[in-house]
């Protein structure tokens, strides 16, 4: 669904609102006084708080899905498409793959710190209605590609058989999304303070990948 300017500025304000304060303790009134709009405006485009969730949910859900473009340079392909073809390439391996798309997440998730926080909240909080539906197509089709992408390293001989793909899912998501929603303790704990935000994001995203591409290849080959 297409947008305007209005729109996309009442639900980016929303996002954080939503990320800092929670969906039951931000109001339709805290979003338009934030957004510098009429209250009426909020409820002409979205109806109730409600459905400027789902809204933002369908904003926010093509850029959480997993996509490569730097895979692709020869025309503009959806999505799916674009990860479709990067697990047929055959000019990488199967754990090269698997490294391309823990980097792609890790990096989708730091440029969306406040969409992470809420779709963390409602995974946990609601499990009925559009909102959850959208969230569960999301994993499904995720869940769907990885696995062509586990089952062709499978038939090169390049991974182990037997991974518990759902498992493995949980891993990435859980352990970036726990980590960028925590980042506080992480950098009290490591006494990362002196750093600026800049080289703090950098520092974590770094360490995150580095994390979970050792974890990835321990759990997917034979390597050491």
């Amino acid at each position: 669904m297409e947008y305007n300017e209005k729109q996309v500025q009442i639900m980016e304000t929303a996002e954080i609102l939503f990320a800092e304060k929670g969906f039951n303790g931000t109001s339709v009134r805290d979003i338009a006084e934030k957004a510098n709009v009429n209250l009426a405006m909020v409820s002409y485009y979205f109806g109730s708080k409600d459905k400027l969730l789902e809204a933002l949910f369908g904003y926010r859900g093509e850029y959480f899905k997993l996509k490569l473009e730097t895979m692709i340079e020869d025309r503009e392909l959806t999505s799916l498409e674009k990860m479709e073809t990067m697990i047929d390439d055959k000019e990488l391996s199967s754990l090269e793959k698997m490294n391309t798309l823990i980097d792609h997440y890790i990096e989708k998730i730091m440029q969306q710190q406040c969409f992470s926080r809420i779709m963390v909240r409602e995974q946990v909080l609601n499990h009925t209605g559009i909102t959850a539906e959208l969230i569960f197509q999301m994993k499904k089709k995720n869940q769907e590609l990885i696995s062509k992408l586990i089952h062709q390293g499978q038939k090169k001989g390049e991974f182990k058989k037997n991974i518990d793909i759902p498992l493995m899912m949980a891993t990435l998501i859980g352990t970036a999304n726990n980590l960028v929603a925590t980042q506080f303790y992480y950098r009290e704990l490591n006494d990362l303070q002196s750093m600026s935000e800049e080289e703090f994001q950098k520092h974590l995203k770094k360490k995150l990948s580095q994390h979970l591409k050792k974890l990835f290849k321990a759990i997917l080959t034979n390597e050491e």
